[in-house]
């Protein structure tokens, strides 16, 4: 159904091979644009992005599942149960 394709990389202007199962994994989570970047500027760009910026403001939530304290990366909008990330990652873990 796939087939590997070539693309140039946008930052470095290498070619890269956009293999058919990355091209199967990216419709599978419903992306529908190729990379623009080959995996080793993606990883350069990540890391910058994790270095140089700010830290994460964290936020404290009581779990909706044990009721044990925590902190969570985003705002809790209070229309949705907040987990704590041990319950957050049992529940992954029995999805998956």
């Amino acid at each position: 159904m796939y087939e590997d394709k070539v693309l140039v990389c946008k930052d470095c202007g290498n070619e890269f091979v956009w293999t058919a199962g990355e091209q199967a994994f990216y419709e599978e989570r419903g992306l529908q644009n190729a990379p623009a970047r080959c995996p080793e500027c993606r990883r350069a760009r990540k890391a910058a992005r994790n270095e140089g910026g700010a830290p994460r403001e964290l936020h404290d939530i009581i779990c909706s599942n044990c009721g044990k304290p925590d902190k969570v990366n985003f705002v809790p909008s209070g229309d949705r149960p907040v987990l704590c990330s041990e319950c957050y990652a049992a529940q992954r873990a029995m999805r998956g």
